[in-house]
């Protein structure tokens, strides 16, 4: 028996973060401050990261792969919508991502923020379905752990 040609997962990723709400509201709201922890790596360059922060509105990003990476000169893009928007409390989007010319998964991501003792306590849930040939749901977890790191180093400063 052949391996599906769409894997279903999803996964859960708590986070939390010594900030308000409205304060780790504002890193998702505001591109400039989204584009510091969620644009781009040590491993890629970004070529575009624009967002239309509305329910209906669209986030694209873009990044290269530099060389020595897994694939050089590679662009990796993620096309979304904003589904939902509750100021200081929720965030749903739509995306897809390729690499290349290949799409290689949508999903639906959604990401709330919890008043807690101390600050904000960020719960997301990422509903994806990965076509054959992605990075697959163990490497997307990862990279959204990846980023939410990145996501502490921009709310400390």
């Amino acid at each position: 028996m052949s391996e599906p040609s769409v894997l279903h997962n999803t996964f859960v990723i708590e986070r939390l973060y010594p900030k308000p709400p409205e304060t780790v509201f504002a890193a998702f709201s505001d591109p400039d401050k989204k584009r510091r922890w969620f644009a781009g790596s040590s491993g890629t360059d970004v070529v575009e990261f624009t967002m239309d922060f509305r329910v209906g509105g669209i986030e694209r990003y873009q990044s290269r792969f530099k060389e020595g990476s897994p694939f050089p000169g590679v662009i990796l893009a993620s096309d979304g919508r904003y589904q939902q928007i509750i100021p200081n409390r929720c965030i749903v989007t739509a995306a897809t991502m390729a690499l290349g010319d290949r799409r290689i998964s949508a999903a639906l991501a959604t990401v709330e923020l919890l008043p807690a003792a101390g600050g904000t306590n960020l719960v997301c849930t990422h509903q994806g379905a990965f076509f054959e040939g992605s990075d697959g749901p163990e490497m997307r977890e990862q990279g959204w752990r990846t980023l939410f790191e990145r996501l502490a180093e921009e709310l400390a400063h």
